[in-house]
């Protein structure tokens, strides 16, 4: 049986693993309103920008764009409304603690639907230093020369 039965991902943060190491990751539901839910369906988000706060209790995802719905009317959403996330309070609270740490940032990973339901994967981060970073590429580039030199021996 298929672990991930009824998870269609829709949008993805690829850059959020290259600029920060991640420490934490949780699941929160988004709170959309229909024409949100109906461009989301359609890929038409962008978390380049995209960070979360937690603010008198709630967590909140700020710069989260979703493009508003061709199809909608004058009912259509703003594209940059903050969304409220759906955690348990005991995440939040944990979220409250590391928030304050210096250094944490809350980031989402990427956006799908579960069982027809909008969700997150919220990441706790700390922002990695350009040395971090060109270590990774380095590592990355290895890894490519090393499969590369496997896949020319098994071709001889």
């Amino acid at each position: 049986m298929a672990k991930n039965k009824g998870i269609k991902s829709v949008v993805d943060n690829r850059r959020a693993r290259y600029n920060y190491h991640i420490k934490d990751v949780y699941e929160a539901g988004l709170v959309l309103t229909g024409t949100e839910v109906k461009s989301l369906r359609m890929g038409r988000g962008n978390l380049q920008d995209a960070y979360a706060v937690v603010r008198d209790g709630e967590v909140w995802l700020n710069n989260f764009h979703i493009s508003p719905y061709e199809k909608g009317n004058r009912y259509n959403h703003e594209p940059l409304r903050p969304k409220k996330l759906l955690l348990h309070r005991r995440e939040i609270n944990r979220l409250i603690g590391l928030q304050q740490e210096k250094g944490y940032t809350l980031i989402p990973l990427k956006i799908y639907f579960k069982n027809g339901l909008a969700k997150t994967e919220l990441a706790v981060a700390v922002g990695k230093k350009l040395y971090d970073k060109r270590e990774d590429i380095a590592k990355r580039d290895a890894q490519r020369d090393i499969e590369r030199a496997f896949k020319d021996k098994s071709l001889i």
